[in-house]
């Protein structure tokens, strides 16, 4: 595990609006635009391999850099190349980050000076949620995944340790940008699971809520 005091004061910027990477969680993506082929060439030749991913923060008539304050860097953990020269990686969780400035240079893809400062839970050990009702959360994402005509492997979630399940969830989920990153700033995994409870119960009240395909 890289140690805090090595993590780097700037890292590339991955905007990518729906993506939500947490600490200890894996997240595939497809890599095939140039000037991210460049970023993770350049990524792999840095010790931590690190990507930060950021959700897009657009509001018309608002001066700033359009990303939102706070991200998670994840770790090239694994990596393939297709015949057509794009990549298929995994990004393993690290640590989440607060944006400071971008800072402006000459690769194509965005950099951004970062501070870990306050996120030292996300170097920890696995979270646990001491007042998580399984029963009762599993009966809400049943007849989530209901609504939705998806299907579960509900062994694999029933056995899963609290914050897999929660933060696997979390990710997978298609929730709006905002309620993503509403997830990824919650301060423990308590919170986390009560802001996902309060998003389930909303898309079955009506509100959009459907599952990633």
């Amino acid at each position: 595990m890289i140690k805090v005091a090595d993590l780097p004061g700037v890292i590339p910027i991955f905007p990518l609006p729906g993506a939500l990477l947490l600490p200890r969680a894996r997240l595939p993506l497809h890599i095939f635009e140039p000037r991210y082929l460049q970023m993770l060439d350049d990524a792999l030749k840095t010790p931590g391999r690190l990507i930060g991913m950021v959700q897009p923060n657009e509001v018309e008539g608002r001066k700033g850099n359009g990303l939102q304050t706070i991200g998670c860097a994840g770790r090239v953990t694994q990596f393939s190349e297709t015949e057509d020269n794009r990549y298929l990686i995994t990004l393993s969780g690290i640590s989440r980050f607060r944006v400071q400035t971008e800072v402006d240079g000459f690769t194509p893809y965005r950099r951004c000076e970062v501070s870990w400062t306050g996120f030292d839970r996300d170097q920890g050990r696995t979270e646990e949620d001491p007042t998580f009702d399984r029963p009762v959360f599993l009966d809400l994402l049943g007849r989530y995944f209901a609504a939705q005509s998806l299907s579960a492997d509900w062994e694999t979630l029933k056995d899963a340790d609290d914050e897999l399940l929660i933060n696997s969830l979390s990710m997978m989920l298609d929730f709006d940008p905002e309620d993503k990153q509403a997830l990824l700033e919650a301060p423990s995994l308590s919170t986390r699971r009560e802001t996902l409870v309060t998003l389930i119960e909303f898309a079955l009240r009506g509100g959009e809520g459907e599952m990633m395909q």
